[in-house]
């Protein structure tokens, strides 16, 4: 008999951050099993490279931690690029995001924040 997929609460929930340093840092965020792939629709594309997500420099965050991480990043005036379901709806979740301000590319979810 195939086992029922259970839903994911969100402590087990995991993102892939990473924070780029600059004038206003960038907080790049991805949901976990996006890295390494690419998306085209139409006249877009969208890949989710180890250089600007992953590598040495990245974390990986429970929900609890990575809305703790916004909020901060949030008072120092950072930038946000969201990938993924989880990641986007997290982003809804703490205000930075509105749906108007999300595309779709093959289906996933994209949204940037200057605040």
């Amino acid at each position: 008999m195939p086992r029922e997929k259970k839903e994911k609460t969100p402590e087990e929930k995991k993102f892939l951050v990473k924070i780029h340093p600059a004038y206003r840092e960038i907080v790049a965020v991805s949901d976990l099993g996006l890295l390494g792939k690419r998306f085209e629709q139409e006249n877009l594309q969208l890949e989710v490279n180890e250089h600007f997500y992953g590598g040495k420099d990245s974390k990986l965050l429970s929900e609890k931690q990575l809305l703790k991480l916004l909020r901060e990043a949030e008072e120092n005036d950072a930038c946000f690029n969201f990938v993924g379901e989880n990641s986007v709806s997290i982003a809804l979740k703490a205000g930075l995001i509105e749906q108007s301000g999300i595309i779709k590319i093959q289906g996933i979810p994209h949204a940037l924040a200057l605040v």
